[in-house]
């Protein structure tokens, strides 16, 4: 992989891992369209990839997360405490479905669903899930609705999590996969971006150390090590502009926030498939 292409899956990377529209799917289908070598195959490059995109998401929501553990630790009254509990509490729960899920079936998933043309079509189908929670929630009583993440229930979380698996079929994503079982579950756009933002800080750290057990024997070049520590901070910074603009752009756009990521993976996926039987 040149630097160009690092340069080029870096911001891929960043951007694709917070916007619906699955980061495993565009590296995926990018890679194979322009004949590229797949950045899953070079590992420590994928790892710094995570750590950056990582470091970006607890740098924006440093706030959450200070007022998480202050209210862990009591400081803040009885009741702040509770809240804190029964959030760090759903944050656990959410998580647990893709720690089981992906420690018995990840590597079965993506070594039978890795191909370019599943990533297309498991992107069409992210697609179709976007579209149809837009639906959904069009339909839905207003009665349900839950004003902030401390409303929600462990059934809720359970959901939630179940939903995140989805995003080991290369071209489901996982903040997208999320955020509709948020909003299933009463959440507003917003707050459903939130917690689907939260859950990722602890599955792309805990991705991000498994990786990085697996290089433990491996020894690197200078010039390599510099490339992929560039690569990570330019992931870091897309990925910190994504979450800044999804936040700022679900508070606005309540009545149809999915819609224009649903139809552009439909777009990219159906075109990209097109293009891969017409290459074969």
């Amino acid at each position: 992989m040149t630097f160009f292409q690092m340069i080029v899956m870096a911001i891929l990377q960043g951007v694709t891992e917070l916007f619906p529209v699955s980061s495993l799917g565009h590296a995926v289908i990018v890679s194979a369209l322009l004949h590229w070598t797949s950045q899953t195959t070079f590992l420590p490059f994928l790892v710094m990839l995570h750590l950056g995109t990582s470091v970006a998401l607890l740098v924006f929501f440093w706030q959450d997360w200070y007022d998480l553990f202050k209210g862990l630790s009591g400081f803040s009254g009885d009741r702040t405490r509770s809240e804190s509990v029964h959030i760090a509490k759903l944050l656990i729960v959410a998580t647990l479905p893709a720690v089981i899920i992906g420690g018995l079936f990840e590597h079965f998933l993506r070594r039978v669903f890795g191909t370019a043309s599943s990533a297309a079509i498991f992107l069409c189908l992210n697609g179709f899930l976007l579209l149809m929670i837009e639906r959904l929630r069009g339909r839905a009583s207003s009665k349900n609705q839950k004003q902030c993440l401390a409303e929600l229930s462990i059934k809720d979380a359970v959901v939630v999590g179940v939903f995140q698996c989805l995003a080991f079929f290369p071209g489901f994503s996982r903040s997208g996969a999320t955020i509709c079982a948020g909003i299933l579950r009463g959440l507003h756009y917003d707050s459903a971006a939130r917690f689907s933002f939260l859950m990722a800080e602890p599955v792309i750290v805990a991705a991000t150390v498994c990786e990085a057990f697996k290089m433990r024997h491996m020894s690197f070049e200078s010039h390599q090590i510099s490339m992929v520590f560039i690569a990570a901070l330019i992931a870091g910074f897309s990925a910190w502009a994504s979450t800044a603009f999804l936040m700022y752009y679900f508070r606005d756009h309540d009545q149809w926030a999915l819609s224009p990521f649903g139809w552009y993976c439909l777009i990219v996926g159906g075109g990209a498939w097109g293009a891969f039987h017409m290459m074969a």
